[in-house]
């Protein structure tokens, strides 16, 4: 579903595609208030029809819309303009995605909850911060788990009874340990 459709402004223009109707809302007019032209979609299929309508010069992609990979976005963004400067957002971030996100042309890569400065910031970034904090202590158990059945499922295109398959258990089971948050560390 798209919600606007363009309108040629002086102002950039930032599509935002998420399945979250009430996150859009809210990111959409703190965007405004910082002078972006936002476009919004609640679906793949809408996100790469605007993308082709709009060419958006800022982009913030949702890492899990609906049942689907906010990367193939991403990927497809690329393709139609590579100056396009992407934040993928997640709720479930892994190292896998996050990877991936960057080798597909992702400027950025942020953790839900983010404000809007944070991803104002996060799409005006050039380069990396060697300043990051580094962990004391390993990622535990629970999380490498989880790292695992992400980096997995991206092996295996985003299907889930394929990288069940590879990793001898129960599709249900792995669509379970799926759903579940990452674990904090």
């Amino acid at each position: 579903m798209i919600d606007k459709l363009p309108d040629h402004s002086e102002q950039p223009r930032l599509l935002l595609v998420d399945d979250d109707a009430t996150f859009c809302m809210v990111l959409e007019q703190a965007m405004a208030k910082r002078g972006f032209d936002i476009f919004v979609a609640h679906d793949l299929e809408g996100g790469i029809d605007l993308a082709e309508k709009v060419e958006p010069e800022f982009a913030v992609i949702d890492l899990r819309i609906g049942y689907e990979s906010g990367l193939s976005l991403v990927k497809r963004l690329v393709e139609l303009d590579g100056n396009t400067r992407i934040v993928m957002l997640t709720g479930y971030a892994s190292i896998a995605t996050a990877v991936e996100a960057i080798k597909l042309g992702a400027t950025h890569y942020l953790t839900k909850p983010a404000d809007a400065d944070e991803i104002v910031a996060a799409l005006h970034k050039d380069s990396g911060d060697d300043s990051v904090e580094i962990k004391d202590k390993p990622l535990s158990v629970k999380r490498l788990e989880w790292e695992h059945l992400q980096k997995v499922l991206i092996e295996h295109d985003g299907n889930i009874s394929a990288a069940a398959r590879a990793l001898g258990m129960h599709r249900r089971t792995l669509q379970r340990k799926l759903e579940k948050r990452p674990v904090k560390d």
